[in-house]
């Protein structure tokens, strides 16, 4: 496998990037002892705005992940000259095929999808050429659903017995969501995919404006053929020494407040912490230039597609506070590295016995890579056809030499 891995060294002053359920800071035992965490999933959604927003100039990067895709697809139905209430039908109707409709939310799914404005554009082509008798089945449907039903994934046979004598208004039936899943499933999945995988199975690859689902991957549990293999992998951030989150307790001021009146307006606690973290991110060269992924794109396409990414992974950061406990920086070490074959191979046994100094921890953590680093090419004889490192080089230079290896 042809891939590029990414080390990174970055200090981070009081910040909270990443919190868990009780709006702590993230940690993890590595070695032993508590680590600051950065969770994979939440560097990469910062790695996909910046890209998105501040990096990308050829619009490679435009997938959105919503429940909300619904309103898309009716919108690109109705340029198409579909009516508005057979483009809001079908839409919903494509909605429950590919992540079932939310019972409590009208235009909503209950599951997020990964789609890209080109895919919503497909999806409206494929249901505007569908037989008349599968439209008129799909609107019929969708206004005779039981919507109380439809919070319940599945029904047991005896469920949907019972509810076929219900009645709805003007004497007609309601039909059970399990026959109603069923009916738009035997007319969409034939068409969809065709227009995702070819009429002879061959996998289409996927639109340019989906270079992140090609590098974040796309799971679709209702329909597995539009499922994408994420060519990217991601660790979770950890710090390279021990960290314990501390508590800032804040007191805020109430300006209207008479100033005999003592007392603060409001207060409360807010946990942080600071640390110095090792990040990896990989890219798989081979697959991102496969059939089920930028195939259709030239050599050079697929070149801005790694630049972005590889700008992006080292300069995105969490958001998380960032008004308040502004946690930006850029990383004090990159090291870049371009292999033929093999797997990546992470550098974090580095720091498996945690870094103890009174002088800070990022020099010691460039030190301790590049020694792990350098252990591992003489032990196992790792080969490597680009290793440059930030600072020795600037940013420019190391994405251009990295990118030379796309193929």
């Amino acid at each position: 496998m042809k891939h590029l891995e990414i080390h990174i060294i970055q200090s981070v002053p009081v910040a909270c990037l990443n919190r868990d359920d009780l709006n702590s800071p993230k940690t993890a035992i590595f070695g032993g002892v508590q680590r600051a965490r950065v969770s994979s999933q939440s560097w990469k959604r910062a790695i996909r705005e910046m890209a998105e927003k501040d990096i990308d100039k050829s619009k490679q990067f435009k997938g959105k992940r919503s429940r909300l895709f619904i309103e898309k697809i009716s919108s690109e139905l109705r340029q198409l000259g579909e009516s508005e209430g057979t483009a809001n039908a079908l839409s919903f109707c494509a909605g429950h095929y590919l992540a079932k409709l939310d019972p409590k939310q009208e235009g909503k799914v209950k599951t997020l999808v990964f789609l890209s404005p080109l895919e919503y554009k497909i999806f409206a082509k494929l249901l505007y050429s569908l037989d008349g008798d599968d439209k008129k089945n799909m609107v019929d449907a969708i206004s005779l659903v039981d919507r109380e039903k439809l919070a319940k994934d599945e029904e047991s046979d005896e469920e949907v017995e019972e509810e076929e004598p219900t009645k709805k208004n003007k004497g007609e039936k309601k039909l059970s969501v399990k026959k109603f899943t069923k009916l738009v499933a035997g007319i969409l999945k034939t068409p969809i995919e065709k227009a995702f995988k070819g009429e002879k199975k061959e996998v289409k690859c996927l639109p340019k404006d989906a270079a992140d689902i090609a590098l974040f991957g796309r799971m679709v549990a209702n329909d597995p053929t539009l499922a994408v293999e994420a060519a990217s992998m991601f660790s979770h951030a950890l710090s390279t020494h021990k960290v314990d989150n501390e508590i800032d307790f804040f007191a805020a001021v109430d300006d209207l407040q008479p100033k005999e009146v003592a007392g603060a307006g409001m207060t409360g606690t807010l946990e942080f912490n600071s640390a110095t973290y090792y990040r990896f991110a990989a890219l798989n060269l081979d697959m991102l230039a496969d059939k089920d992924h930028l195939a259709s794109m030239s050599k050079e396409e697929r070149q801005s597609v790694v630049c972005t990414f590889v700008e992006a992974t080292i300069k995105a950061i969490p958001g998380a506070h960032k008004n308040t406990i502004n946690g930006n920086t850029i990383p004090s070490f990159v090291l870049g590295i371009v292999r033929e074959k093999g797997h990546p191979i992470q550098l974090v046994n580095a720091f498996e016995s945690p870094i103890k100094s009174s002088e800070g921890y990022s020099a010691e953590s460039i030190k301790l890579l590049k020694t792990e680093y350098a252990k591992l090419k003489d032990t196992w004889g790792i080969q490597a056809v680009y290793e440059k490192a930030i600072p020795d080089i600037g940013l420019s230079a190391f994405i251009k030499g990295m990118v030379e290896h796309v193929i």
